[in-house]
């Protein structure tokens, strides 16, 4: 379980970027985070896996305090944890084989890392993930030769990889196209079944009512909405957005349109 207790993150400027974030992730949830540009939701994730410091609270991974954990014990914590980015963060031009077998970093020593230094059940682990998102047939091929969709399953890949508990994605499909996004969400709704905790920033609302088991709204650093997707409606975006939105509309793309001072700055 992931507990957050009264986390408060303020960046070196003085802004502050979450306040008082209290939530708690039973173990198989698929939670998607929403609201404004810049409302804390990339925040509040990197602090999960202390991508972040906080100044005040804790985050608790099976009791056990992340943000207090350094060095070793630190690396051994984030195994459990997989991130997926809206940039896929692959390595471009080495091949979707290599960047895969990337997610099994955690387990080795510096320089088996750097030679590439795997046993061959991690190998093995790295085909078989791969061929559970469809692109076995590309693992020899340069992470640059492949479309956007393609380049976010291999980073999909490679978070299974590293067999982790807990999988978090940052806007993961902001930047692929309306197809692509579907099949991509489909995928992590596979990848929730086989027991692991996802929790996502969603840039579009209706996404999140139709893939997730919860949803948090969060706004001016704060979560002002917890509860199921059903629950979302035009009074709940009021609270996350500061407006409603006909039901006829596309919430995601709605949001869109709200004008920049309506927007929480970064």
């Amino acid at each position: 379980m992931l507990e957050m207790v009264h986390v408060d993150k303020v960046y070196p400027n003085g802004y502050q970027a979450l306040s008082d974030i209290n939530l708690k992730v039973q173990d198989g949830e698929f939670i998607s985070i929403i609201g404004l540009s810049g409302a804390g939701k990339s925040t509040l994730i990197r602090c999960i896996n202390k991508m972040h410091d906080i100044q005040k609270g804790e985050v608790l991974i099976d009791g056990v305090d992340i943000q207090r954990l350094k060095g070793k014990k630190l690396r051994l914590a984030r195994r459990n944890i997989g991130m997926i980015f809206q940039s896929f963060n692959l390595v471009r031009r080495s091949t979707v084989y290599k960047n895969v077998l990337s997610g099994r970093v955690g387990y080795h020593n510096t320089f088996e890392t750097l030679f590439g230094i795997y046993t061959k059940r991690e190998k093995l682990l790295a085909l078989q993930s791969l061929e559970k998102f469809g692109i076995l047939d590309k693992a020899y091929v340069r992470a640059d030769q492949l479309s956007g969709g393609q380049q976010q399953r291999v980073a999909l890949a490679r978070a299974l990889c590293q067999e982790p508990k807990i999988l978090l994605a940052d806007e993961p499909v902001a930047s692929l196209d309306p197809a692509t996004t579907i099949a991509v969400m489909n995928d992590f709704t596979r990848i929730n079944k086989m027991g692991i905790t996802i929790i996502a920033n969603m840039h579009h609302v209706d996404l999140a009512k139709k893939y997730s088991t919860r949803i948090i709204g969060v706004r001016a650093g704060k979560i002002v909405f917890d509860g199921k997707p059903e629950e979302v409606n035009d009074d709940t975006c009021l609270k996350i957005y500061g407006r409603r939105l006909n039901s006829n509309e596309n919430l995601g793309a709605a949001v869109d349109t709200l004008p920049e001072e309506t927007k929480e700055a970064k």
